[in-house]
């Protein structure tokens, strides 16, 4: 925003130097009302974002040197916070949840339901959250008392979801890592039906094989009957009822890894392998964030992109398996009349606000490490349109080998597919043993799994620990402690699902912990931002950050925020608890008492917003009314502010030296503050 030669931005007023008793020709005092009549305009104009008259060609070499709190880090470069951001969006459930979401709510009618709430829901959440977090430079326990001081729990009970996922998404890893392990030999483990693991139910392919090379002989029931025996036992027909069989991955998951125990009631043992496995996934995680976002910037390149390799690799590999093409089309053909059914809208919208992850924290813990000046939009946008296209990649890949495995067991497609866990430690360990080298395909798998998982835990703890270190700033400089103390608690919370019944503690942990809570925060999040502190000056303070934008694009997301976002919000939350079931596991109900230690789960950050908003109320001052106390308390205090230095700018004096004025929205240290505007 330079002035032309000769001209000045604010024309009555020019720096003195040396003392200097006249500007313009008035008098001192008048002079120094004029002074402080330009400096107000002038705070008011960076504080405002009242910059934003396109961001001038003169700054954006200024803007490139806006450098954050060295205390508090940085991301090296802007890809990092990219990868991380993708590695964060695109996580495990990309790969064993959403196909199987399609597949049951109309195969490829489904996309339909799923991009519109990406629209409505996903996109809008996401680029707010980026932009809040970019904006302040503070992670969730710290920015909400800063823009809604009554609200400020928000922030906290983010963190407290993040912590509870994180617990038994360390878990799942940790399988993975154990599968990975035992990948590692000639002939997998779960390739035959051994006899410590086995039920009468397990059928392997191999074993029926050797068997039945021999002329007349059949395999039933984990035994190899003779010509002989079968006509005398009469078991032909019985040996081919495909009905009563079970993969022996399906046993060597459920008895030999997990060890399940009959019910909720029964935890049973630890499991060893598990636990080991849990401890060297947060000791990858301690070691890959003990140095920051500058070494998780680093650690997420491999993290976020070897599954895409390892997804391609398996794509091509699957497409070219018999029986490939009819798990496509399964998966293609579209149910249009899925469509009118409300369930396939609900379907669609979860999904896609879950894989995006607002009101989680770690959005906005992941974009308050940004330059000032990153383009947000921009990312948001290559992040969103990559988690549905990920999401849609996937498919391709699980049903092509879904329709394999089908047209191996001779059954339909719709029998064959499942999610979570049950596709991902179940199904595709039981195709592998079907593939040409075995070990190297599993070991690929599990591997990719292991990478997304990672990705997505890095970021988890990531908010954890930028929540202690936003509420404690001193421990900013004691990073490696608090990454450790985290890990340890961690660890130790996770300890409890590696036992024997750890696989109803997790279905628990998973139905509840993220549930009603998630949304209602995400619609008190609209609420402050859009309707609290305004749309149009949220806008404002992104383009601040971008350069200005259209009329189309401030109508778009004030639209958005203010009512179809928070609209859809509501319609999910009360059809959730409309819909609501008691959970099992299993055709297994889990008893009352574990039902409501689920929903205390759930209202746990509910719990964590109304006390604290209560505790503020009640250390306010108290001449104040409880009214006069809600109404500023609702209201954004004057720490609110971007949090990044301000480029300082020298408007032409004519050869005189500038003078300096300090903004007083923005944060400052004792003695110093780097927060400085020249006039």
């Amino acid at each position: 925003m330079a002035a032309s030669s000769g001209k000045h931005l604010y024309p009555n007023v020019v720096s003195r130097e040396n003392g200097a008793k006249t500007i313009n020709g008035e008098n001192d005092n008048e002079a120094r009302m004029d002074l402080l009549s330009a400096q107000d305009q002038l705070v008011q104009d960076v504080s405002s974002t009242a910059v934003l008259t396109g961001r001038a060609d003169e700054l954006d070499d200024e803007l490139d040197e806006i450098k954050p709190d060295e205390d508090r880090g940085n991301w090296s470069g802007r890809f990092d916070f990219l990868m991380s951001l993708l590695g964060y969006s695109v996580g495990l459930g990309n790969v064993w949840r959403f196909p199987y979401l399609a597949y049951s709510n109309g195969g490829g009618a489904f996309l339909f339901p799923f991009i519109i709430m990406f629209i409505l829901l996903g996109f809008p959440l996401m680029f707010l959250e980026l932009s809040f977090g970019q904006y302040a430079a503070l992670g969730p326990a710290a920015i909400f008392d800063r823009i809604c001081p009554l609200l400020n729990g928000i922030g906290h009970a983010m963190v407290s979801v993040t912590c509870m996922v994180a617990v038994y998404y360390t878990v799942i890893i940790g399988w993975a890592f154990l599968y990975m392990f035992k990948s590692f030999t000639s002939e997998l483990p779960w390739e035959r039906c051994h006899e410590e693991w086995a039920t009468e139910r397990c059928y392997s392919h191999l074993d029926a094989s050797e068997c039945t090379a021999t002329n007349g002989s059949l395999y039933y029931m984990r035994k190899c009957y003779n010509e002989t025996e079968v006509a005398i036992h009469n078991i032909s027909e019985l040996a081919h009822n495909k009905s009563n069989r079970a993969p022996p991955a399906e046993d060597y998951f459920e008895r030999d890894i997990l060890g399940i125990t009959e019910s909720i009631e029964d935890i049973g043992n630890l499991k060893w392998q598990i636990v080991m496995c849990l401890l060297l996934t947060w000791t990858l995680t301690f070691l890959a964030l003990s140095r920051g976002v500058k070494s998780v910037g680093k650690v997420v390149y491999f993290t976020a992109l070897f599954p895409y390799f390892v997804l391609t690799i398996l794509f091509f590999r699957g497409v070219t398996l018999d029986g490939a093409l009819d798990g496509i089309i399964y998966y293609l053909t579209p149910n249009f009349e899925k469509l009118i059914e409300a369930k396939t809208w609900v379907s669609a919208a979860v999904q896609i606000f879950f894989a995006l992850s607002p009101a989680w924290g770690g959005l906005i813990t992941l974009s308050s490490y940004n330059k000032f000046n990153n383009n947000c939009f921009k990312d948001s946008l290559i992040v969103g349109v990559g988690n549905v296209c990920t999401s849609v990649y996937a498919g391709f890949v699980i049903f092509s080998i879904v329709g394999y495995l089908a047209k191996e067991l001779d059954m339909p497609v719709d029998k064959v597919v499942n999610q979570g866990p049950g596709l991902a430690f179940i199904v595709f360990p039981d195709v592998v043993t079907r593939l040409p080298i075995p070990p190297l395909w599993s070991f690929l798998f599990f591997f990719m799994l292991i990478t997304l998982g990672m990705g997505s835990e890095f970021a988890l703890l990531e908010t954890v620990m930028t929540a202690v270190q936003d509420t404690y700033p001193p421990l900013r400089q004691k990073k490696v402690f608090v990454v450790l103390g985290v890990c340890i608690f961690g660890f130790l919370g996770g300890i409890v699902v590696c036992a024997e019944g750890g696989m109803y503690i997790l279905q628990l942990m998973d139905t509840y912990a993220a549930s009603f809570a998630v949304f209602m925060m995400a619609i008190l999040e609209c609420i402050i931002i859009a309707w609290i502190y305004g749309a149009d000056r949220f806008i404002g303070d992104i383009e601040s950050m971008i350069g200005r934008r259209s009329r189309p694009w401030h109508l778009f997301f004030t639209f958005f925020w203010k009512y179809l976002t928070p609209a859809t919000l509501i319609f999910l939350l009360v059809f959730n608890l409309v819909d609501y079931k008691r959970m099992s596991y299993e055709d297994k109900v889990y008893p009352v008492w574990a039902e409501l230690i689920g929903w205390l789960m759930a209202f746990i950050p509910i719990l964590i917003i109304f006390f604290m908003g209560l505790w503020r109320l009640y250390r306010s001052p108290k001449e104040k009314t409880y009214r006069e106390k809600f109404r500023k308390m609702i209201h954004a205090t004057n720490k609110w502010s971007p949090a990044h230095k301000v480029p300082s700018h020298d408007i032409e004096t004519g050869g005189k030296p500038s003078r300096i004025v300090n903004n007083p929205g923005f944060s400052t240290t004792a003695g110093y503050n780097p927060n400085e505007t020249r006039i």
